[in-house]
């Protein structure tokens, strides 16, 4: 299979680092249908995290924020690259922004099992229309014809996505 490299809108908040209320935010999201292609969460100083979320659906995102009372940082950019799992899966991407002269601010990957991975990379705001163009990559948030029998039920996740387990 084909590696599927998607750009991604992607925002954080710094929240106290108080042991619960990380569980709160991401159960409230969970609770209402937000869609988070991923999430990450590390300390931001002296008794502070900051919580990174990438949804498929930005504007439901911060929807849901404010109704959380939770402050946003505006909208940057970066991408999802997932396929076959296999040693040169994510080089090739770093290879082909290297080659293009386009650093890499910071890059996360993982095995997602059955042959299959995923990566996280970033690149400053300066250089994500290059870093798209360079990579051949989507939007996370193309629209989604409902109508259509290839999309999937509203109460059912897609492929891909974080499910909560209660």
């Amino acid at each position: 299979m084909t590696d599927e490299i998607t750009q991604f809108d992607y925002q954080h908040a710094i929240i106290a680092d108080d042991g619960s209320e990380t569980a709160r935010i991401v159960g409230a999201f969970f609770d209402v249908g937000v869609d988070l292609l991923a999430f990450s969460a590390f300390l931001a100083g002296a008794g502070k995290l900051q919580l990174d979320f990438i949804a498929r659906d930005p504007d439901m995102l911060e929807t849901v924020a404010r109704k959380l009372a939770l402050r946003l940082s505006g909208r940057k950019s970066g991408f999802l690259i997932t396929g076959q799992n296999q040693p040169v899966a994510v080089a090739d991407a770093l290879s082909r922004l290297a080659k293009q002269g386009i650093p890499v601010t910071s890059v996360q990957s993982i095995t997602a099992g059955a042959g299959r991975y995923g990566a996280l990379v970033w690149v400053k705001p300066e250089d994500v229309s290059a870093a798209s163009k360079t990579l051949g990559s989507t939007t996370s948030h193309d629209a989604v014809d409902e109508a259509s029998e290839e999309s999937f039920p509203a109460s059912d996740a897609p492929a891909g996505s974080i499910s909560r387990i209660a």
